[in-house]
């Protein structure tokens, strides 16, 4: 089965998003656009990055999400349930989030990471794996609990 990356960005991330899919499905990973579709300095991130983590939520998978600083598409990402989205600026961001959190979205500053930067965070975080090390499952299982509860 060939892996599949659902991706979202706003205007300010709308560049790297369209670098991004171009770059990922040139190494044959299919690349699930929620848009935005065009560059619109009137959108919205909250627009495409709740649809993009409701997937996440329900299919599973990785998602990455685009803006300019990446804040607040975090943000929004980790108000649904199931998601585990982490601002990653660096590659060690990105392997950590996925090693120790199980980080399952990414989410990229336009500001703070040119496109060859971000192609590598998104390589790493596309293929690591979580550690399953029994402190990090420990803390996981936290963070999902707490989160189920409501609180």
């Amino acid at each position: 089965m060939r892996l599949r990356v659902a991706i979202a960005a706003d205007h300010g991330g709308y560049e790297l998003k369209e670098a991004l899919e171009d770059y990922l499905e040139n190494k044959g990973i299919e690349v699930e656009d929620i848009g935005n579709h065009e560059l619109d300095p009137d959108d919205d991130y909250p627009d495409f990055v709740f649809p993009l983590a409701q997937r996440i939520s329900e299919k599973g998978g990785i998602g990455i999400v685009i803006g300019r600083s990446g804040n607040g598409e975090v943000i929004a990402a980790n108000k649904v349930r199931g998601v585990k989205a982490a601002l990653c600026t660096s590659v060690k961001h990105a392997k950590k989030a996925r090693e120790d959190n199980h980080a399952n979205v990414l989410s990229l500053g336009a500001d703070f990471v040119d496109n060859d930067t971000a192609k590598e965070i998104a390589d790493v975080f596309i293929n690591t794996e979580f550690s399953k090390e029994d402190r990090h499952v420990r803390r996981v299982a936290k963070i999902t609990s707490y989160e189920s509860s409501g609180a």
